[in-house]
């Protein structure tokens, strides 16, 4: 039976934007719009992306009859809003992280699309490697037997000169926090995707490189436990010279260790007392889970293009009443919203924190 072919429009023509473009056509969807408020660059990313048409305007794409869902690719603060507008005109919604830079905000989104029963997304797209779903499937398992550590980081250098900068630097638009709330919180939805483990508490502390970016922190370091009695860490940077996207973790058990770095995604290792193992992504010989995100044959690498088609392509399987497994959602988004928000009021209290995860607003 044939899918729909659902419309896609994308709010904000930047970097995020045109990665969404790209996987909706690659997902078999139709990019029907695409806005942006900033000069002709809606214009001139609907020519270079094929999108139908181009507006100026987010309320008309937003309000569009024939638009079934609303990419919001914006600076951080102006998502909330958007994401809001969305609901209310009845779309489905694909919403960048943060979902917002307040927790009530959060809140409102995640309630508000809890009582429509819309579909929506928040692109962790880390958990769309094959090879991610490969150590999930084996950690349910039970192959690591007691998890009791779970260690990593996320590292990258993009504004590692003190000349460097970017809105996300500002925190009235980028947020309070930057380095975690950009690309910690990425490392943390992966966590407790793969091992199931939910982080109740947390220590942790926000520093800075360079005395011209105080307004958010350069690099965080956050100590935690979580709901079953493990304990970790997590190293954030944007400040690491060298590493351009280097998210890994290493989950340690009593039986295995499962280490992924999503820079070698195609590559899975496994540790054991007697042997360790480098398990090489292959849809022929991956568990059921896994090879359902592996399209290409073994050899032919699957990086984050793909991760982000996968995405894309459940949203659209959603909208046509599959189940899909995994699709991270406001829930997810807010779940972001609410460790960031711990991080960052033990790194101002300089004490452990609880994580709130309650959906109600104080």
């Amino acid at each position: 039976m044939t899918r729909k072919q659902f419309s896609s429009g994308i709010v904000g023509a930047g970097m995020i934007g045109r990665i969404h473009a790209y996987s909706v056509r690659a997902a078999g969807g139709h990019l029907a719009m695409v806005t942006d408020t900033f000069g002709d660059n809606a214009q001139t990313a609907a020519a270079q992306l094929g999108a139908e048409r181009s507006s100026r305007d987010p309320l008309e794409l937003i309000n569009d009859p024939n638009i079934d869902v609303v990419h919001i690719c914006t600076p951080n603060a102006t998502h909330a809003e958007l994401a809001m507008a969305a609901l209310d005109a009845g779309k489905a919604v694909i919403c960048e992280k943060p979902l917002a830079t307040t927790v009530d905000d959060a809140i409102a989104l995640q309630r508000k699309a809890t009582e429509l029963g819309a579909i929506t997304a928040v692109p962790f797209v880390y958990r769309f490697h094959a090879n991610v779903r490969e150590a999930r499937a084996r950690i349910a398992r039970g192959d690591a037997g007691k998890l009791w550590m779970l260690h990593g980081s996320y590292l990258q250098d993009w504004l590692s000169r003190a000349s460097d900068t970017n809105w996300r630097v500002d925190p009235r638009v980028g947020g309070a926090s930057r380095a975690f709330a950009d690309i910690g919180v990425h490392w943390c939805d992966l966590m407790e995707f793969v091992t199931g483990h939910r982080i109740v508490k947390v220590s942790a502390n926000m520093a800075n490189a360079f005395q011209e970016r105080q307004g958010t922190e350069d690099g965080c370091v956050v100590l935690f436990e979580t709901d079953q009695g493990a304990t970790g860490s997590v190293v954030t940077s944007q400040v690491s010279p060298g590493r351009k996207n280097r998210l890994a973790f290493s989950f340690d058990g009593t039986e295995a260790s499962y280490a992924f770095d999503q820079e070698n995604p195609e590559q899975l290792w496994v540790g054991g007392r007697e042997q360790n193992v480098v398990v090489m992504r292959d849809p022929n010989t991956s568990q059921p889970a896994a090879s359902s995100y592996s399209h290409s044959p073994a050899g032919h690498p699957q990086g984050y293009r793909e991760a982000f088609t996968f995405l894309i392509n459940d949203v659209y399987r959603k909208l046509s009443g599959e189940d899909v497994d995994g699709l991270p959602t406001f829930d997810d988004g807010l779940r972001a919203a609410q460790l960031t928000d711990a991080v960052i009021a033990s790194s101002r209290s300089r004490s452990w924190e609880s994580v709130h995860s309650d959906h109600i607003s104080n």
